[in-house]
């Protein structure tokens, strides 16, 4: 997102700033901190809205209006072999990949555009009744945030809302569940303007650990308050977890470990 209230900034500082907050998640989730495994080029004008891995082939959706874009990218070189500009009212979000449909969601333009993942042309576009914030799957349902504490799973063929969930930890929910992705049984969700992620139980919005991903984005020397922590991308069958963020010119290839 570009634009967010003086409140809701106010609220994530009190969530992830307060001196209790260490204390509540460390009682009831695992804590994770990161090594860096490899790192890669990522487009620095790319405002990241999702990352997608999919057999070999790396997917991302863009966001910003007259910038918005779905693509294709070449992970040793951070370029697009592919791309689908969307038009200049729309603003871009979310995106997945579900057998051979790419979907991607809209921002406030209430649209989800269904695209053939081989050639990005548009199987349909389907009203969407919310923000598009992150999308992900767990091969059945299609699974989406819109920056409150809820994640709803979506019929693929709709978008018709079959259940939701509520995140929480320790009793408190929390807020501004971003990117998303489905990794081993469990969704993990940026939370907005912080450098962490969520890993939430999907079948009770539980979070079950923190991933603390302190210095990344220091160690690129950002400058824009928007270049914020967002994407993050799974490569099932080699086992790589990647993350980025917007804006960012690095795509880190990383590896968590427990901290004790």
């Amino acid at each position: 997102m570009t634009c967010r209230t003086v409140f809701a900034t106010f609220c994530v500082f009190l969530l992830f700033c307060s001196p209790g907050f260490a204390k509540e998640t460390a009682d009831s989730a695992e804590m994770y901190a990161y090594v860096i495994v490899n790192t890669y080029p990522h487009d620095p004008q790319a405002f990241t809205q999702g990352l997608v891995w999919d057999n070999g082939s790396f997917y991302e959706g863009t966001g910003l209006l007259g910038r918005s874009s779905l693509r294709r990218v070449a992970l040793n070189s951070g370029k697009f072999q592919q791309k689908s500009d969307l038009a200049d009212n729309i603003f871009g979000e979310g995106i997945a990949v579900l057998g051979d449909l790419l979907y991607q969601l809209t921002w406030e333009n209430h649209l989800a555009f269904v695209y053939n993942k081989y050639d990005f042309s548009i199987v349909k576009s389907l009203e969407y009744p919310r923000p598009g914030w992150g999308l992900t799957h767990d091969n059945q349902h299609l699974i989406a945030s819109d920056g409150t504490a809820e994640l709803y799973f979506l019929d693929p063929q709709t978008l018709v809302e079959k259940r939701r969930i509520t995140v929480q930890d320790n009793n408190k929910e929390i807020y501004h569940l971003n990117e998303l992705e489905y990794i081993a049984g469990r969704v993990y969700a940026n939370i907005y303007k912080t450098d962490r992620i969520a890993t939430i139980n999907p079948a009770d919005g539980h979070v079950e650990g923190w991933i603390d991903l302190s210095g990344l984005r220091q160690q690129q020397n950002l400058k824009n308050d928007q270049a914020v922590l967002n994407g993050i991308m799974y490569d099932k069958e080699n086992e790589r977890l990647f993350v980025t963020g917007k804006l960012w010119p690095t795509l880190f290839e990383i590896r968590l470990i427990t901290e004790k």
